[in-house]
């Protein structure tokens, strides 16, 4: 029995509509919001990363912090807190004043988190949502050895085949695992889950035949594509992407399910409306930047401007849907 599975990062509206709704809610904040806007920002800006250097939420913040000076005429600056999956960088995040100074870059995991651990804060009411940055799709990827060369007949081999294919995630927990799950979930079939320890050696053993699916980013993806070291079935976006516009959706081959990878920006609880409006009009203006949107691209993603109530809308969503993911999978880490 199939299962209705949607992840969707809102965005798509233009710079001009965005830039006229943030100043529009500067504009009903009041006259004493509107004073600290406009001196916002008098000093540089704290941008933290909850990850180690040099991963691809490191390189999106790095770029980010450059095109938020250009606009700002603040120094942004990264600071990389990794630990704990993400969580103790997200809290220090979180800690800070709310003055608009200190933000921090957030991911899918921040809407599963809440599903997995004891969080000490709230991930909802403890902070300002500034706005979206990007959004990708996974790619539903399979060693060549597997004989199923679209994502229909990759369904029928694990419906005739209960458990007997297996599939590589980063980790128990993490994204690629949830997402797979809820795939299975809303496909009606089951495979062996084999967790990794992060991404590249999972995706290792997915090229070199140790397991024989996984869900993979586009970066990682297509170069293996190219020299015919995967086979790559289906993209988890409800349309086709720039980066490979021959490959089919999953829905296209009749299993109801979407899934965005996707990367935004959070300050603390109680940051000044006019202040945020600012925030998410330099955000908005930065990722359709030339330079970002081609960065992006490289790594076969896409900006997605928004306004902070979509933002937070998307966040409440999926920790309610990865929540269900959760319990019906019976996920649990240690």
């Amino acid at each position: 029995m199939t299962q209705q599975f949607t992840i969707r990062a809102r965005h798509g509206l233009s710079r001009r509509k965005l830039l006229c709704a943030a100043l529009a809610v500067a504009a009903m904040a009041g006259p004493l919001q509107a004073a600290q806007a406009e001196d916002f920002p008098s000093k540089p800006i704290k941008l933290i990363v909850p990850f180690a250097a040099g991963g691809g939420n490191d390189g999106i913040a790095r770029l980010l912090g450059q095109l938020l000076s250009d606009d700002l005429k603040q120094p942004v600056v990264v600071e990389n807190r990794p630990g704990a999956g993400g969580k103790l960088g997200v809290e220090q995040g979180l800690r800070a004043e709310p003055d608009g100074y200190t933000l921090t870059l957030i991911s899918n995991s921040y809407s599963v988190n809440p599903s997995l651990y004891q969080l000490p804060f709230d991930p909802v009411a403890d902070m300002t949502p500034i706005g979206m940055i990007a959004r990708a799709p996974f790619f539903v990827s399979v060693h060549p050895g597997v004989p199923a060369n679209t994502l229909s007949e990759l369904v029928e081999l694990a419906r005739s085949k209960p458990g007997e294919l297996t599939y590589a995630s980063s980790g128990t927990g993490g994204i690629s695992h949830l997402a797979m799950e809820a795939f299975l979930k809303a496909a009606g079939i089951s495979m062996t889950h084999v967790p990794y320890k992060g991404s590249a050696p999972a995706l290792t053993d997915t090229v070199s035949g140790q397991v024989d699916a996984m869900l993979t980013t586009a970066g990682s993806t297509l170069p293996y594509r190219k020299d015919q070291r995967l086979k790559v079935l289906a993209v988890t976006l409800p349309e086709r992407v720039s980066s490979a516009p021959d490959l089919p959706t999953v829905r296209e081959a009749g299993v109801p399910y979407d899934v965005t990878v996707w990367y935004g920006l959070i300050a603390p609880k109680g940051v000044a409306p006019a202040i945020q409006a600012r925030l998410n009009a330099a955000v908005n203006a930065a990722v359709v930047r030339a330079d970002m949107v081609e960065r992006l691209q490289t790594t076969g993603e896409e900006a997605a401007p928004g306004t902070p109530a979509a933002f937070r809308e998307q966040i409440v969503n999926e920790i309610s849907i990865w929540r269900k993911v959760v319990r019906e999978a019976g996920v649990s880490v240690n």
